[in-house]
């Protein structure tokens, strides 16, 4: 979610090397600034991939000494041939690599600020389990996905949004998206899920790992698979129950990995046809006014067909579960026909009138800037305009 995207960036690296190239007339001063370029960025990769030899992969520290030894050994020669040609052209790749080190810089240390004041802001358990089980609001029919970078406590968001408008979702996921540091994630390792606060307050949250090479495919429908995971979980814990009754995960923060693919007995149905099995299919009417389904049908007949597979979720009648499990499965699956509500936090960074002159500078102007030609969320996550919620917070490190 907080990937940098600068479009403009191909045309400002395009004016420099006409400029360099204008500047220098000559090829041998060119050829100074591109060796020295490179040499300086197999060097760097080398030490890099040391580390990730040594600390992501876990090898053991001699092997990476050792090819730190032997690459470094070749590329330090090389390296250390052209450094004695930075004044005749190899300052430019030095220039330009203070420049994106500063630009890098900036953003993560804007980034690390942003989850600070996350961090710092989250609203308490406490004072959630104070409000009691309507949270002191009126409760919709419907779910809401409120993405938030915390894996604990409830973010800011979610009181800022309440004063403001008193009104929130019966069904609460909390959906956390985390990058691991492995190159790909097993589907069934994928979802953790967790419950926050008593079962009652129906309040949940997810947190989804994907590895840097994981590929987000726009065509799996995420929402579909993360209401079954919700409902593995809740079958889960009421088995866990029986076997610990005084456990209470909800503040214990534990989470629970689910697996679809693995479980025994199918919770929820996704029928592919006309199915008769035996099942007890939940039916609601929509919780839309009549001139919210208008304006609904009018931006779906102008907006882009999204293509998303329509399935219905049932709680099969032959499942042996509690009556409390099962009421919970069906409250789980009549939110999901009402309506998903997909809920980001819109923030604004701004540093203290008090805090220094380059901290402003570095927040106000250079973060700005960034956060600005940054890809943002909602196109990251593909997910639907029509149902995109954006919460605005102004945000004072």
């Amino acid at each position: 979610m907080g990937r940098i995207y600068i479009p403009e960036m191909n045309w400002i690296l395009m004016v420099l090397c006409l400029a360099v190239t204008l500047g220098f007339q000559d090829t041998t001063a060119i050829g100074n600034a591109y060796g020295f370029a490179a040499a300086s960025g197999m060097f760097v990769t080398t030490c890099l991939m040391t580390l990730v030899i040594a600390l992501v992969w876990k090898k053991n520290i001699l092997i990476a000494a050792c090819f730190f030894v032997f690459f470094g050994l070749i590329e330090g020669l090389y390296f250390s041939a052209t450094v004695i040609k930075v004044p005749e052209g190899g300052w430019v790749p030095v220039l330009l690599a203070i420049l994106f080190m500063m630009i890098m810089y900036i953003w993560h240390y804007g980034t690390t600020k942003k989850y600070e004041f996350d961090l710092q802001n989250a609203v308490s358990m406490k004072w959630i389990l104070t409000l009691g089980p309507s949270l002191g609001i009126v409760r919709v029919p419907g779910i809401g996905l409120i993405y938030t970078e915390l894996v604990t406590g409830v973010p800011a968001i979610l009181s800022h949004f309440v004063t403001n408008l008193p009104a929130f979702h019966k069904v609460l996921v909390f959906v956390c998206i985390k990058s691991v540091h492995v190159p790909f994630v097993p589907v069934a390792e994928r979802y953790l899920v967790g419950r926050v606060g008593p079962r009652e307050y129906r309040m949940y949250r997810c947190i989804v790992r994907y590895g840097y090479m994981d590929v987000h495919k726009e065509e799996e429908d995420f929402e579909n698979n993360l209401i079954l995971r919700v409902s593995e979980f809740i079958q889960r814990e009421a088995e866990d129950m029986i076997v610990q009754p005084a456990a209470d995960t909800f503040e214990s923060g534990q989470f629970t990995v689910v697996d679809r693919a693995g479980q025994r007995v199918v919770k929820l149905v996704l029928p592919t046809g006309d199915d008769t099995d035996a099942s007890q299919s939940v039916s609601t009417s929509s919780s839309k006014s009549a001139v919210l389904q208008s304006f609904q049908a009018v931006f779906e007949s102008e907006a882009p067909p999204i293509r998303r597979r329509r399935v219905r979720f049932e709680v099969p009648k032959y499942l042996d579960i509690a009556p409390a499990v099962r009421d919970e499965l069906v409250e789980l699956i009549e939110a999901k026909q009402a309506g998903v509500a997909y809920i980001l936090g819109h923030s604004y960074i701004r540093a203290r009138k008090t805090s220094p002159y380059l901290k402003r500078l570095a927040i106000d102007v250079g973060y700005s800037f960034l956060r600005k030609n940054c890809r943002g969320p909602a196109v990251a996550l593909s997910i639907p305009h029509i149902c995109l919620i954006e919460v605005g917070m102004i945000y004072y490190i």
